[in-house]
């Protein structure tokens, strides 16, 4: 049986705390829940408010992975849900409002995605995000290089953006937006990626089609849909390590210079969170929210 804690009130079970999820690192699933707990301060403000998809992988990355969407079976009656939209009709989706939530969550073994909206207003779309992923040999050095031209040209439209490590082996922009769709931002951010490449023909693409993309960036556009999720910051993802999607200062973006400059594991956010605080943290101040041009 699963022992019990109780998180702030509420009995939460948590389970198998001595397996090891990531086998190249020897990270156990104990030190994934005592990461989420430690780091919850700054990723529950991420979370909360938004319906949030599950990308489980309970035997580590080396084992089973998929998403849950839809609220999954055995959740506490005491876990937020919410009905949001979908194109084949409403459904009840999870929302992570607490430390209790966050640490039930987390011992399912997953990663935390997130839509661009809020559920108190599905029709507007409150964040606009880049992803950018480099095709081999490209690395998230060249990333980093769009990133740049990406702010810059941001800017020029007075939207404000800001840095994430993909977790993988990207990065992705945020910036908090106001006044529009999430189809009308969709709209704006594939200006943007086809300008981009127009702009660094040699470094960017902003369509799919995988023969377009060695050795260049692809800036996705399309995770601005309204029915696309993007992984939340500081979640931890299913890769060979245990790797976090991170925050990142606008000098470490124009200083990298090698790849595993932007690899952070699990045990490195707790010491970036305490030198920097939540470096995204301006994106809940709705005031550098800006209007699309």
């Amino acid at each position: 049986m699963a022992p019990i804690t109780e998180v702030e009130g509420r009995r939460v079970a948590l389970s198998n705390l001595d397996k090891v999820l990531y086998p190249a690192t020897g990270f156990t699933k104990g030190e994934l829940l005592h990461y989420y707990a430690t780091t919850a301060e700054v990723l529950l403000p991420h979370l909360r408010d938004r319906a949030v998809s599950f990308l489980r992988y309970p035997d580590g990355p080396d084992g089973q992975m998929f998403f849950t969407k839809n609220v999954p079976p055995g959740t506490p009656d005491w876990v937020t849900t919410a009905e949001v939209p979908r194109s084949e009709g409403p459904a009840r989706m999870v929302l992570v409002q607490d430390l209790a939530s966050l640490m039930w969550a987390a011992n399912l073994v997953t990663e935390f995605h997130t839509h661009q909206w809020t559920v108190d207003d599905p029709g507007e779309a409150d964040r606009l995000v880049f992803d950018l992923d480099p095709g081999p040999p490209a690395t998230v050095v060249q990333c980093c290089e769009v990133a740049l031209w990406l702010r810059e040209r941001l800017a020029a439209d007075g939207i404000e953006a800001y840095a994430k490590t993909s977790g993988a082996k990207g990065l992705h922009l945020l910036a908090g937006v106001r006044g529009s769709s999430s189809e009308r931002v969709s709209e704006y951010a594939k200006a943007l990626a086809v300008e981009a490449e127009r702009a660094l023909p040699r470094l960017v693409v902003h369509r799919m089609t995988r023969s377009l993309r060695p050795g260049k960036v692809f800036v996705d556009w399309s995770q601005n849909a309204a029915r696309k999720t993007t992984a939340a910051p500081y979640t931890v993802r299913a890769r060979p390590v245990p790797a976090v999607s991170t925050p990142v200062t606008w000098d470490e973006v124009a200083g990298c210079g090698q790849a595993e400059q932007f690899v952070f594991a699990a045990a490195d956010v707790a010491s970036r969170v305490q030198d920097y605080g939540d470096l995204l943290a301006p994106l809940f101040e709705r005031r550098r929210s800006a209007p699309l041009p």
